[in-house]
């Protein structure tokens, strides 16, 4: 099978196209064959060699954690799933990943794709939208009619978050640059805050009860986040290499988020896909072959909203 892997760490020019076994699956596993998989950030800190310590892979090794596909073959133990279903999931962050023709899952990871969208589509979906929706719900508690405010709402994670918080029934503040304001004014953003020419803490004039922070922002940027929380709030924050802030004489609190992967969690958001509640956004679709290219136009910052990685066809 093809596949794209890297032997060592490096630039976007260590990955290479080429042929590789198709793996057995083992105990509990599923084999799936892949229709797409999706660039994610945290894919090129992997490959650069960046995240050697919280994230141990093996080398030579494959890239993409998102996959979307259909099962292909079944491990001994696994039930739930047969042959020919359609399947999504968030694969372990430290085993071979889906840019390839085939990879392996654990069984419980999977959940089933949306019938609404196109398969390949769907592999949108699974590590953007739990981080959305982990960081609303398992750490900020929203509720129906507290205040969020999304700063960085223009990314693949801030789409899905602001999707969230409004089905929620929470009120949603959302910072943007020019090139993405109109997209997420369409995902039903009650304000929409231009964070290249106005000073997001002077803007937002009433507190908020969470901060979702998506952005790359500088520490003092960051740190002025926590003054527009309401006592009891909290601050949850994507960017783990700075530190979330807190502040304990107003026990508003400081949460770096690490997602993780959750079958019943995703099933819930594909359910909300189904429905018409969740929309799957991509930007763009590229072969497997043409990976390396994609790493090296995120490396140079040039790749906006969410990619998938379309495997080759039969």
């Amino acid at each position: 099978m093809k596949a794209v892997r890297f032997h060592e760490y490096g630039d976007p020019a260590v990955l290479r196209y080429e042929d590789v076994d198709q793996p057995v699956p083992a105990a509990g596993q599923v084999r799936v064959r892949v229709a797409a998989t999706s660039f994610n950030s945290v894919d090129g800190n992997i490959r650069g060699g960046f995240m050697q310590g919280p994230i141990p892979v093996r080398l030579p090794h494959t890239p993409g954690l998102d996959v979307a596909g259909t099962v292909d073959a079944l491990g001994e133990g696994v039930a739930g799933f047969a042959v020919g279903d359609r399947v999504v999931g968030f694969l372990p962050m430290d085993k071979p990943g889906a840019a390839a023709e085939y990879v392996l899952a654990p069984a419980e990871i999977l959940a089933a794709a949306p019938s609404s969208v196109p398969l390949a589509e769907a592999a949108a979906l699974p590590v953007v939208a739990l981080t959305a929706y982990q960081a609303l719900f398992d750490h900020g508690n929203l509720r129906a009619g507290q205040r969020v405010l999304v700063n960085g709402a223009g990314g693949a994670v801030g789409g899905y978050a602001v999707q969230l918080a409004k089905q929620a029934g929470a009120y949603v503040i959302a910072t943007a640059s020019p090139r993405s304001a109109d997209a997420v004014k369409a995902t039903g953003v009650d304000e929409v805050v231009d964070h290249t020419t106005t000073n997001v803490a002077d803007a937002v004039t009433d507190p908020v009860d969470v901060v979702l922070n998506l952005a790359p922002v500088a520490p003092e940027q960051l740190a002025a986040l926590v003054t527009l929380v309401r006592p009891g709030g909290v601050v949850v924050n994507t960017t783990v290499w700075m530190p979330a802030p807190s502040d304990e004489d107003r026990g508003v609190r400081g949460i770096d988020l690490f997602v993780r992967s959750d079958a019943g969690q995703l099933a819930k958001l594909v359910a909300q896909v189904d429905r018409g509640e969740l929309r799957v956004d991509v930007a763009d679709r590229v072969p497997l072959a043409d990976l390396a290219a994609l790493h090296a136009r995120a490396a140079d910052g040039a790749v906006h909203g969410k990619v998938i990685v379309l495997a080759p066809t039969a």
